[in-house]
């Protein structure tokens, strides 16, 4: 072995000791860049519950939304790269930088991945109101109605896809709504005063099982284990929903290497114990828990295909 190899091999196990070693010595805050309750939120304090247990500190889940997520993404860009202010965030951020209404350099550039903690598709969910039982029956049932279908959305990822549905499905008088939580969309869905909806899982798989609502289509090309007999985007042949949906953690930029992969580590750990895989399974969650550089490719993949998404459905 040569001796820049030695020194290079030395390096990374010096490195793997620290970021072992590594543990927060004051409390750590997750921001949660959306409103509690959701999915989102669920999984973020299954997973803080684990960490709090590992390293002997409190981890607390703050909620900060507002602004497509902006809002609390800016608290983390901001904050002081010491390991102890973290986001949970969702593919949904890759697209902030496209925001007509958003200044500053791009929130991507200005994080660091730590570890994708688990998956959970995204579905399109629609009232019993409208016939059909998969996404193209449904899409004929809307353009029968005497009015335009309405669809809500949740947060920017949805409502862009939203953009996508319109198109691909030629509804152009589909009309996308966007709400601030999922429950408030579920309620009018249930309600009927809005037709469809894209958002996570989470809080419509209890009206689906109940047969108030049912999900005609999850997003990717994987079917969800919770609903194995609904089909995926592929399936469907609506090629811009392919995209899968990560839930995971960033740290500010500048944050020590040693600390990123200390905390991923302890993320690792944590989605495993027995606690954050029931929390997980209630929500219809997979956990993950991967090193910085698989979560690092994840992004880049995402904002790949969201920025070709942005570039055919222009954001208002």
């Amino acid at each position: 072995m040569t001796r820049a190899l030695i020194v290079a091999a030395s390096l990374t196990l010096a490195l793997a000791a620290r970021a072992a070693d590594w543990v927060p010595n004051r409390p750590v805050t997750l921001i949660v860049p959306y409103s509690p309750g959701g999915g989102v939120d669920a999984q973020a304090r299954a997973v803080a519950e684990q960490l709090q247990r590992m390293w002997g500190q409190t981890v607390i889940v703050e909620n900060a939304p507002g602004a497509d997520g902006v809002i609390g993404t800016r608290k983390v860009m901001n904050a002081k790269p010491d390991g102890l202010t973290l986001l949970v965030q969702l593919p949904s951020l890759t697209i902030i930088r496209h925001l007509p209404t958003y200044k500053g350099p791009d929130p991507v550039s200005q994080l660091t991945p730590v570890s994708a903690f688990s998956s959970l598709p995204a579905v399109v969910v629609a009232t019993s109101s409208v016939a059909g039982k998969n996404l193209g029956e449904v899409v004929r049932s809307c353009k029968a109605l005497a009015d335009p279908c309405s669809l809500g959305t949740t947060e920017i990822m949805a409502r862009l896809l939203g953009r996508a549905l319109s198109d691909e499905a030629a509804m152009p008088n589909l009309v996308v709504v966007n709400y601030k939580g999922g429950g408030q969309l579920v309620a009018d869905l249930i309600g009927n005063n809005v037709k469809l909806g894209i958002m996570g899982l989470t809080p419509v798989l209890p009206h689906h099982k109940s047969g108030a609502l049912k999900v005609v289509m999850t997003l990717g090309d994987k079917r969800s284990a919770a609903l194995p007999d609904v089909p995926t985007a592929v399936e469907s042949g609506f090629a811009s929903f392919n995209i899968g949906t990560w839930y995971g953690l960033f740290a500010p930029k500048g944050t020590p290497p040693e600390v990123v992969q200390g905390i991923a580590a302890a993320v690792g750990r944590a989605v495993r114990s027995e606690g954050a895989r029931k929390a997980f399974a209630s929500v219809a969650a997979e956990p993950l828990g991967n090193t910085p550089s698989e979560f690092a490719a994840m992004v880049r993949v995402e904002s790949e295909r969201y920025t070709a998404l942005v570039k055919k459905f222009p954001l208002e």
